[in-house]
């Protein structure tokens, strides 16, 4: 359901050595920004009760509840150039997206 490329899972590994007490990432929608929606990645020891859990080489990403719709078919990539790193969402859902880029709408 939630595909991740292999240098989001090696970004994942390096994050969560860093963080020997936490089990995975969570990743969830908010409402916010211009166009309506944003992304959010934050560090978990358990597993919700209403999460799904997607498990790739080892790296464990649950999925929040509300936002698994929004998520479904959404490949999550790391990116780094000279200036700037980020985690990327290739989500085929989306519409729509503000200019800045913080925000979609499906």
């Amino acid at each position: 359901m939630f595909p991740q490329t292999p240098s989001a899972v090696n970004k994942v590994k390096q994050l969560l050595e860093e963080k020997p007490d936490h089990l995975g990432l969570k990743v969830g929608v908010r409402t916010r920004g211009c166009n309506g929606l944003s992304y959010y990645l934050e560090y978990v020891k358990s597993k919700g009760v209403s999460d799904e859990e997607v498990v790739q080489d080892g790296v464990r990403v649950f999925i929040e509840k509300k936002a698994q719709l929004t998520l479904l078919g959404t490949e999550m990539d790391y990116v780094e150039d000279k200036l700037s790193s980020e985690f990327v969402f290739n989500n085929p859902n989306i519409k729509g997206t503000c200019g800045c880029g913080e925000s979609f709408n499906i």
